[in-house]
């Protein structure tokens, strides 16, 4: 048999661009342009994420200030309404005497 006819050339060409071009992106990847490029980028990932967590902060320093707020609205309206059925009551025990 002549294995040189029965070998695909095809594929072996794919296979041989593949290890040239990873080749290349291993050395374009890990070249010092590429590591500046990558450095920045993630400098800047960094400043957003600080800045994120700013703005989260003060989001939910007002949520607990908002929340806070609303407990004691309705701790009053609890009294109120404690003092206005106590005096409702001693009305009618008045009337009633």
């Amino acid at each position: 048999m002549d294995y040189l006819k029965i070998f695909n050339w095809g594929k072996l060409r794919i296979l041989a661009s593949g290890v040239l071009l990873g080749t290349a992106g291993v050395k374009i990847l890990s070249s010092v342009d590429a590591k500046k490029v990558y450095t920045n980028a993630t400098a800047a990932v960094l400043r957003v994420n600080d800045c994120l967590m700013t703005t989260t902060t003060k989001i939910q320093e007002n949520a607990e200030d908002i929340l806070a707020e609303a407990k004691e609205i309705n701790r009053e309206r609890a009294e109120e309404k404690i003092v206005s059925n106590k005096q409702t009551n001693e009305n009618e025990t008045n009337i009633e005497m």
